[in-house]
């Protein structure tokens, strides 16, 4: 009973309330979550691009938003921009392969209200969208591990060098030949 009050009631909102537009690259993603969503009582529209997802933004603000950190032609942070120019009570959440607390902190200073690692289910979406501003998320039911939030960090600051070794190893303030070993082993277990 607790939970349901700190939720907001989709069934009773109008319907220009209840729209949603998820923006992500990965179709296949993409649609099997507009079709979640829609089983929950959101209209859904999606966008697959960051220049498909600002234009529905600002022709269509919606009151409610799923954005991928990364798409194909730039960050999704600029898609939750445009719609927190378009309308600022969206509520809208990022989703990203890529978690870490610097990626999180800058989609909460976008306008974002909660940011989920993929592959993030549709109760979780929901969750995210629906809860009261005073409300806390619940505690993720099978965090990452502490080697595995290490390397995706890791691997992050690697592409954001542009794959360069020693630049990367100087910016972790880490020794070449261990990043090295690092990067040349898959990734730890979640």
């Amino acid at each position: 009973m607790a939970e349901e009050s700190s939720r907001i009631a989709l069934a009773e909102l109008p319907e220009e309330e209840r729209t949603l537009l998820i923006v992500d690259d990965d179709a296949p993603l993409c649609q099997r979550l507009a079709r979640a969503m829609e089983k929950r009582g959101f209209i859904v529209a999606t966008a697959d691009s960051v220049a498909s997802g600002t234009e529905a933004a600002t022709h269509r603000p919606p009151a409610f938003a799923v954005v991928d950190l990364r798409l194909g032609d730039g960050s999704g942070l600029d898609v939750v921009q445009a719609l927190r120019r378009a309308r600022p009570s969206a509520r809208i959440v990022v989703l990203t392969g890529y978690g870490n607390i610097a990626t999180a902190v800058a989609a909460v200073k976008a306008g974002a209200l909660d940011y989920l690692p993929k592959p993030a289910d549709a109760d979780a979406v929901e969750a995210a969208l629906l809860a009261r501003g005073d409300a806390l998320p619940p505690p993720p039911v099978d965090p990452m591990s502490a080697d595995r939030v290490r390397w995706e960090h890791i691997q992050r600051v690697f592409e954001q060098c542009d794959r360069n070794v020693s630049e990367t190893a100087r910016r972790l303030k880490m020794h070449r030949r261990t990043l090295q070993r690092i990067l040349s082993k898959h990734a730890p277990r979640s």
